[in-house]
């Protein structure tokens, strides 16, 4: 089946040929993407252009009303929607349902908080003025989603773009846009107000540069590598433009002897191997004192030996496929590096003897790791865990921002004093305290060179409007 773009309120065949899309877990082709070329991305910007001045001059009950309907239709076709994020990336059906529903979750949720933003006033010191303080929406936003969450991604984006009053250009992933596009066939459907939403897809070296140079673009927001982003810091500088970038990460996860160890290696192995390790936030670098160390590692490894390979619907399996077999190499490279500078498997480095389809690997557990492997200096975004031992001698707060990431970290005690310390000391923009927690109403971003800038909450609704001062003289 072939799936097309999405531009001024219409579908559009693509006049730069046409892609497949892989499963992952098949290697199978599911479909075919219509790439458009640099005209049509410009048109799609002129689109967006000419959508914001209507959807900014509608009130936010009448956005409501066209967002509710958005919703209501993209529910009517959940099946097929999860049918196809599970096709497109692998995933496993409880994490496809998950994918899907927060876009469901975003649509409400920001809706929900430009609802409640309230102008402000500030009081003039000589009484001579009534100056209110209101929000505007920023206008055309272009939007670079990750593969690995397809509609949450969208979600963190399409979001605070409809709620606000922007309108947007996005464009998915060239590996996992089929379920994206999908939107766009039900935008059409409910003749959704035309240009308000483009949904795009073609050569990156191509129509990413006409995004991002184009002075109609006033707010360039991506979810990616770190490199990406700063080409297209780069690419934008043709006029001055904001961002939020939601970029690389390498988290640590310290262990404190006061805390249970084995109770934090289940809780930390299940979460390392969630959706194959593909995920930002998922933890990198685990220390643990040397006195709960090997009870530690040996705990890990009973859980690893628990998971089951497989997608969609397989029963029984609990780790999807990498999303290419150049994914997975880099996987196997990173383990080989690791063990020729002294590391120890523990568990997995291969793939599972029962698949000979599909772009698998074992849950991968590293021992022994130090600093001058790449499992400690590289995101990984895949399905190893790097385990390193510590001492009393180890500045945890040092090793923990021993990075160029600063997305997240997670900490394990129960002596609320070391938390605090630690806590603060890490340079990152989440801190988790003894377990994973994620949600639309919480702030999602980083620091150095994980980024600027939010995803969920309103802190990231706040970056989709500029502050407007009126000063009315009283006389």
């Amino acid at each position: 089946m072939l799936y097309q773009c999405y531009i001024n309120g219409k579908r559009v065949a693509g006049r730069d040929g046409e892609k497949n899309v892989i499963n992952p877990g098949t290697e199978e082709v599911i479909g075919q993407v219509s790439l458009i070329d640099e005209e049509q991305a410009k048109e799609a910007l002129i689109a967006a252009q000419k959508g914001f001045a209507y959807w900014s001059g509608l009130t936010i009950r009448e956005r409501e009303e066209w967002i509710n309907r958005l919703k209501l239709a993209v529910m009517d076709e959940e099946e097929e929607i999860v049918d196809l994020l599970m096709m497109e990336t692998g995933k496993l059906y409880d994490s496809a349902k998950e994918d899907y529903q927060m876009l469901i979750d975003c649509f409400d949720f920001f809706t929900d908080e430009a609802k409640n933003m309230e102008d402000e006033i500030i009081r003039d010191a000589e009484g001579s003025h009534h100056n209110i303080i209101t929000r505007e929406p920023i206008g055309v936003v272009v939007a670079y989603l990750a593969w690995n969450f397809p509609l949450l991604n969208l979600g963190y984006k399409l979001g605070p773009v409809l709620a606000s009053g922007c309108s947007c250009v996005i464009r998915p992933s060239e590996s996992t846009p089929l379920a994206t596009l999908k939107i766009g066939e039900i935008l059409e459907k409910i003749k959704f107000p035309k240009g308000v939403v483009n949904l795009v897809l073609g050569d990156v070296s191509k129509i990413s540069h006409v995004l991002n140079s184009s002075d109609i673009t006033q707010l360039i927001t991506l979810i990616g590598s770190t490199n990406t982003g700063k080409k297209v810091i780069n690419d934008s500088t043709t006029s001055i433009k904001r961002f939020s970038l939601e970029l690389g990460g390498n988290a640590p996860a310290i262990v404190l002897k006061d805390y249970d160890e084995k109770k934090a290696a289940r809780t930390l192995t299940h979460f390392k191997f969630a959706n194959c390790g593909q995920v930002c936030v998922s933890p990198n670098r685990i220390f643990v004192h040397e006195d709960q160390y090997e009870s530690f590692v040996h705990e890990a490894l009973e859980v690893a030996q628990t998971i089951k390979a497989g997608w969609g619907k397989e029963k029984g399996a609990s780790i999807s496929p990498m999303i290419s077999k150049r994914a997975r190499d880099r996987m196997f490279d990173i383990v080989e590096d690791a063990l020729q500078k002294g590391a120890r498997l523990v568990y997995g480095g291969k793939v599972p003897e029962e698949k000979d389809k599909g772009f698998y690997m074992m849950p991968t557990i590293l021992a022994d790791v130090t600093k001058d492997m790449k499992c400690y200096q590289e995101e990984i975004f895949g399905p190893i865990m790097p385990i390193l031992k510590y001492n009393e001698q180890l500045d945890l707060i040092e090793a923990g921002n021993d990075t160029e990431y600063g997305l997240t970290s997670y900490v394990f005690s129960n002596d609320m004093k070391a938390i605090n310390q630690i806590a603060k000391g890490l340079k990152a923009g989440t801190v988790c305290v003894n377990k994973p927690k994620y949600a639309v109403e919480l702030p999602h971003g980083g620091i150095k060179e994980s980024g600027i800038g939010k995803d969920c909450s309103k802190y990231s609704l706040e970056e989709y409007y500029y502050i407007k001062r009126i000063s009315i003289a009283m006389d």
